[in-house]
């Protein structure tokens, strides 16, 4: 009796190429929230600051990163 047991990933192929989408998605909403320091510490710059891209726009793009991170975990490939 030859016992041939392959070893089972936890995922599917398509589960981890959802999940690198989800985190490169994260890392570009950290990308758009950098930015925006001075290099004198008296001077504030309050218009780059407080962009749209930092208080809209990156927070929103990380949270939907996350939710495809999530969904990537949830997907049953088997259906």
């Amino acid at each position: 009796m030859e016992n041939n047991n392959k070893p089972e990933f936890l995922f599917d192929k398509v589960n981890y190429k959802i999940l690198l989408v989800g985190l490169a998605v994260i890392a570009l909403g950290f990308i758009l929230m950098s930015g925006g320091g001075s290099d004198d510490p008296n001077v504030f710059k309050g218009e780059e600051l407080f962009s749209f891209r930092r208080i809209r726009l990156a927070p929103t793009v990380v949270l939907i990163g996350f939710g495809i991170t999530i969904y990537s975990i949830l997907k049953n490939p088997k259906k």
